[in-house]
């Protein structure tokens, strides 16, 4: 077995690997593509890595994270098939496999953003209810940026390339019940690992809005 530390550690260096060379790649035009494609990979390893440094893994932690991967999905399905939800909107092809039009990768990312988001918000309120809103915050203000490079990078698309109002009410309403199912189970993932996690999201993504 590998120290804890150590563990830790170089979970940190992979973390931040993947968010900088992913950077640079997708900058160098003649590895855009390449890049762009391994993001579904990136977004399962990062996952992995969430997994990987849970101190005291139990069966309660499946079902938890499984509740925001599945109201993810319902949610995305109703959205790309009917317009419901989110409003009209398509996935490209830089995200996987679908099925009913959703990349299951997109499900992973629900999960992943409502758990490092929980551990941020119960930092600033220990109730369930209040540290939910703050979580279903945290990722819609995560959508705003995701939102200016999701077209360019082929992950998905608004009809009439317009994201609508509607898109962040239901990214907040969304947020806030896979929040609510998720924190129900108080789940104890590392706090340092998510802070890094959220963090290297947030400026990957942040770096293009001006690119």
């Amino acid at each position: 077995m590998f120290d804890k530390k150590f563990v830790h550690h170089f979970s940190v260096f992979l973390i931040w690997l993947f968010s900088i060379s992913g950077i640079l790649g997708i900058l160098n035009e003649d590895y855009t593509d390449w890049f762009l494609s391994k993001t579904p990979l990136n977004l399962l390893l990062t996952f992995v890595i969430l997994i990987v440094n849970i101190a005291n893994l139990k069966p309660k932690i499946i079902v938890a994270l499984s509740i925001p991967f599945f109201i993810g999905f319902v949610t995305e399905a109703l959205g790309v098939n009917y317009g419901l939800i989110f409003g009209n909107y398509a996935y490209g092809e830089n995200l996987g496999y679908k099925v009913f039009g959703v990349p299951l990768i997109i499900c992973v990312n629900w999960a992943l953003l409502t758990a490092v988001t929980a551990d941020v918000a119960k930092l600033i309120s220990k109730n369930r209810i209040f540290s939910s809103i703050i979580g279903g915050a945290l990722m819609t203000i995560l959508d705003l940026i995701l939102e200016v490079s999701a077209p360019r990078f082929d992950f998905w698309e608004f009809e009439g390339a317009a994201v609508p109002l509607q898109n962040y009410i239901g990214w907040l309403i969304t947020a806030f019940a896979a929040h609510l199912g998720y924190q129900y189970f108080k789940v104890k993932t590392n706090i340092s690992i998510s802070w890094h996690i959220l963090i290297s999201i947030t400026i990957f993504f942040s770096v293009f809005l001006f690119y």
